[in-house]
């Protein structure tokens, strides 16, 4: 006998089937082996010939008659009945096997099988006519000739499993197999049924979606016929579709956008709500979502507009420049937040726009000053009425571009109140790690800031709260000197002034005098505002004189200058006739630096401190500390402080003044007063002290000491520890002054009062 591995069909007694030479062992089948048996047995798993033993295999086989060989090498055998297997062997590259007969029980009859059968191959035949493949399956349903050979015919598509196809075989009773077999075929049929109607269910919703996109291809491309021949009546829904599509929006603002945009389309132009909608739509696709390409940049060209556009800023520019180049070096926006402090008019703002040119970007400013709602940063939520997006986002869309460069002007002066606080909500705007996806409640979708330059203005960083002040590499901007505004008002400002009030050149002409005068005598600033205003106030005089035709052409010599402007304003100059106890001090405002006079005087009276001037809590500790030094210092005229009333005095008592860098000014002034010893007019000192008589370093140096030149001083005693601050000080400035830097009151004093 031999063993004939079979997998994927399932062979039942009385079956007649047609195989091909080459499933039988090579050689094996010739024309002499018609006639002869043959044994189909299910193997437990695959494995070759020689491993086949009674263990991986099941146990009941089908016996089959080899009928005969065709040319073209098909094999004709008929399964009779079935066996079971009692041996096993491979002998000679072929597979024998013992087996004995195992009769069926017969308690169905052929009558009723025959019945059963005739049922099912019309429930096939019909079953069939709804299939493309039904001619083809009819003709060879028509010839089955019993239920054991259509159940073979049709096992290769049924989901049965090895041993669900062995219990077939392996059952005795003819009934259950018919059983067995008439389940396995109706299933067979519901499965092709289920299949066949998803198939079509599925061709249909295929078919209905290509439909549906035709038509709206179609209705496109003649909605776009009429937007071109009648541009005036494009919808608000039509235009936006346009403008969503073409923003380049990121997956989550442009769901947002439809959103809304089907939205407006449900409420129609009547709703109360449409115009909201409108409003969002318009302004998410007004700004710019498409990361642009930076441009090249160029540090000999910034340097050159950074010097044309300003005067001076030596050290502010070459900040600025390293900037541009750790940005030119990475090819995106990097480093850190510039915050500008400086006194009005000192070019904080405008310099912004001078960055923006290097960079060829656009610029925007905005302004903070003031700002008490957090919602002015973050925007509102569309759920109130009179909703608006935050100033941030405001600026973007005015800019026009995804990477302008923003200036965030008055940052020092943002509020804090039941609003929110304006500065906790800036520090997402200004942080590198969290703007890229920094989301307005108005738009109520994420937006990059990340390729977005800010720069912040500030005249002081008293009032930035911490975390926002870390965020930020403060830069100072010092004040002009008399020559830095010389140049400025000749090349910048009065050219301006003459370009809009329309004087030309020709018409106009300052002399040099009639600036410098000006400027000594009509500005007291650390910027140029005020000197631009005495600027456009000359021209604007001198536009009179032209246009009422008294003069063709006018020059302004230093004599004229109060013909032009009227009289100058006062500066503060040092003492003609020094007096014991008044002492000058230097002292930092939001303009400037100015000097002031610190005044003290005895009366008779019981030991009582009078303080006067407008001095603040600050100031007036300082004055209680130097009284308390120079009593220690003084111990032999410490009786005067019992015997009498000291008054101190520091003049303009309608300015408040506050600070502690009057202390050593304080202590310098009460020790003249006790000794009698006249401080030198020319010299001015500022510095806090400690009760040890230390002196402690002070801020604003620069502006101090140009406030020291412009008033005649000629020695200034600073803070040791402030000596590094000299290196911020215009050299024209230190030219002009000693400046001399101590550590100790003992060294003021001994240098003082000789």
């Amino acid at each position: 006998m031999i063993t004939i591995p079979v997998y994927e069909l399932l062979l039942l007694p009385e079956v007649t089937f047609f195989f091909k030479k080459d499933m039988f062992p090579e050689g094996r089948i010739k024309e002499q082996n018609i006639g002869e048996e043959i044994l189909f047995v299910l193997q437990k798993k695959e494995m070759a010939p020689e491993e086949i033993s009674m263990e991986n295999i099941f146990p009941v086989g089908v016996m089959g008659t080899i009928e005969s060989i065709d040319e073209e090498g098909s094999v004709k055998v008929t399964t009779k009945g079935r066996v079971q297997v009692t041996a096993v062997e491979y002998v000679d590259g072929v597979v024998q096997a013992e087996a004995v007969d195992l009769p069926d029980i017969q308690d169905i009859s052929p009558e009723e099988e025959k019945a059963k059968f005739d049922k099912i191959k019309k429930e096939l035949m019909d079953f069939a006519k709804g299939f493309q493949w039904g001619v083809w399956v009819r003709s060879m349903i028509y010839h089955w000739k019993s239920y054991p050979e259509a159940v073979s015919a049709l096992a290769g598509y049924m989901s049965l499993s090895w041993e669900e196809k062995y219990h077939m075989i392996e059952v005795d009773s003819r009934k259950e197999r018919m059983r067995l077999m008439e389940e396995a075929v109706y299933e067979l049929m519901e499965i092709f049924r289920v299949s066949e109607e998803a198939e079509t269910a599925q061709k249909n919703s295929n078919e209905k979606v290509y439909r549906e996109s035709a038509i709206k291809k179609q209705i496109e491309f003649l909605q776009q016929q009429l937007d071109e021949m009648h541009p005036e009546n494009i919808s608000d829904v039509r235009r936006f579709q346009k403008k969503i599509q073409e923003s380049g929006m990121n997956e989550e603002a442009r769901k947002e956008a439809e959103k809304v945009l089907n939205r407006m389309k449900q409420e129609g132009k009547d709703s109360h709500e449409y115009g909201m909608l409108y409003d969002y739509l318009d302004f998410a696709t007004s700004l710019s979502w498409k990361t642009e390409e930076p441009a090249a940049i160029d540090l000999n060209e910034a340097e050159e507009i950074l010097d044309e556009d300003h005067y001076g800023l030596k050290k502010v520019k070459e900040r600025i420049i390293q900037q541009l180049a750790v940005m030119a070096l990475n090819k995106k926006q990097s480093g850190s937040i510039l915050l500008f402090v400086g006194a009005p008019g000192t070019g904080k703002t405008s310099i912004g726009q001078s960055i923006a040119r290097a960079l060829h970007r656009k610029y925007v400013r905005i302004s903070l000053g003031g700002i008490r709602d957090e919602a002015e940063i973050r925007g509102h939520r569309r759920t109130y009425i009179g909703a608006m997006p935050g100033r941030i986002m405001e600026g973007m869309k005015r800019s026009g571009a995804a990477n302008p460069v923003m200036v965030l002007d008055e940052v020092d002066k943002l509020a804090k109140d039941y609003g929110g606080d304006p500065a906790s909500a800036l520090l997402e705007v200004l942080d590198p790690e969290q703007n890229g996806s920094f989301t307005d409640h108005y738009m109520n979708v994420p937006y990059d800031l990340s390729n977005v330059l800010f720069v912040c203005t500030a005249n002081s960083t008293d009032t930035i709260p911490e975390p926002l002040l870390n965020r930020m590499e403060v830069i100072q901007f010092p004040g002009y000197t008399a020559v830095e505004k010389f140049q400025i008002a000749r090349r910048h400002l009065l050219p301006k002034a003459m370009k809009s009030m329309g004087i030309k050149a020709q018409n106009l002409k300052v002399t040099d005098e009639a600036i410098r005068r000006i400027i000594e005598e009509y500005t007291a600033e650390a910027g140029v505002r005020g000197l631009k205003k005495q600027m456009d106030v000359l021209c604007r005089y001198a536009a009179v004189k032209l246009v009422k035709g008294e003069q063709k052409s006018i020059t302004v010599s230093g004599k004229r200058v109060p013909e032009f402007l009227g009289h100058g304003i006062h500066h503060e100059k040092i003492l003609e006739n020094p007096a014991p106890g008044v002492v000058t001090g230097l002292a930092w405002t939001s303009a400037g630096g100015e000097i002031l006079f610190i005044e003290t005087s005895f009366t008779k009276g019981d030991g009582k401190v009078i303080i006067t001037g407008q001095l603040g809590d600050v100031m007036k500790e300082s004055a209680q500390i130097a009284i308390t030094l120079v009593k220690s210092l003084y111990p032999d005229f410490a009786d005067k402080f019992k015997e009498n009333d000291l008054h101190i005095h520091v003049p303009a008592g309608a300015v408040p003044k506050d600070g502690p860098s009057a202390g050593i000014t304080l202590v310098t002034a009460l020790s003249s007063l006790v000794t009698g010893k006249p401080a030198p007019s020319e010299i001015a000192m500022t510095g806090e002290v400690s009760l040890r008589g230390g002196v402690m370093p002070i801020g604003g140096l620069p502006e101090k000491l140009m406030a020291a030149q412009r008033a005649g001083v000629k020695h200034v005693f600073i803070p040791y520890e402030n000596v590094d601050d000299l290196e911020d000080v215009a050299e024209e400035v230190k030219e002009k002054l000693e400046i001399i830097p101590v550590k100790t009151v003992q060294e003021v004093l001994d240098k003082v009062l000789k």
